[in-house]
C-alpha cells in the first residue's frame, strides 16, 4: 500500500540554519504528533550537577546508524551533537564559584567582584570541596563547546532534548569520533 511508504521514510530535522520549524501531523485516533524540521536549541541535562539549560545546538558529529545524517546533520534520537557550553559555564560558575575551563594564562587578570551576602558567601565555600569535574569534560569547556546525546525523538515531539556526556561515555564517544576523523 501507498501509506506504509510514510511510515518508512526517515523523519528529518536539520540542527542548523534558520529559525526552528515545526509541523504538526495528523495521527491515528486524530491525536497529533510535532514533527520538528528545523531546531536551534534544546534541553539539556548536566546530570552528575542535577542541573538543566536550555542551549544552542551547533553540530550533529557522530550517529551510530548512519554517516549520510552526520553529513545533512539530522537530528534523531542517540545521536551526538555539540552544544555552546555558556549556559552551562556560567551556572557552574555562580553555583560553585569557580571558573570551568578557564586556561591558567586568564586567571591573571582580576576580576571586578560582585557584593554577595555572608550567607550566599559561606554557601558558595562549603561547595567548593564537591567542584570537582572531568578532565574531558574540562577540555571541553575550554573550546566552549560540550558533547550531548539527544535523547529524545525530534521528528515524533518537535523538540530536542538531551543530556551531556561524561565520564565513561564521553570517553567512548571521543574515541569513536577520533576513528571516524582518522579515516
Amino acid at each position: 500500500p501507498a501509506g506504509r511508504r510514510g511510515w518508512e521514510a526517515v523523519v528529518s530535522t536539520q540542527s542548523t540554519g534558520g529559525p526552528k520549524r515545526i509541523r504538526p501531523v495528523r495521527t491515528m485516533g486524530g491525536n497529533r504528533k510535532f514533527r520538528a524540521l528545523r531546531l536551534d536549541t534544546g534541553n539539556f541535562a548536566w546530570a552528575s550537577e542535577g542541573a538543566t539549560r536550555k542551549a544552542r545546538i551547533m553540530d550533529v558529529v557522530y550517529n551510530a546508524s548512519n554517516n549520510e545524517l552526520v553529513r545533512t546533520k539530522t537530528l534523531v534520537k542517540n545521536c551526538i551533537i555539540q552544544i555552546d557550553a555558556t549556559p552551562f559555564r556560567q551556572w557552574y560558575e555562580a553555583h560553585y564559584g569557580v571558573t570551568a575551563g578557564r586556561k591558567k594564562k586568564t586567571e591573571d587578570k582580576p576580576e571586578e567582584e560582585v557584593k554577595k551576602s555572608n550567607h550566599v558567601q559561606r554557601k558558595v565555600e562549603g561547595r567548593k570541596a564537591d567542584s570537582k569535574i572531568g578532565q574531558l569534560l574540562d577540555d571541553q569547556f575550554n573550546t566552549g563547546r560540550l558533547y550531548a546525546c539527544v535523547a529524545s525523538r525530534p521528528g515524533q515531539s518537535g523538540r530536542c532534548d538531551g543530556y551531556i556526556l561524561e565520564g565513561k561515555e564521553l570517553e567512548f564517544y571521543l574515541k569513536k569520533i577520533r576513528m571516524k576523523k582518522s579515516k
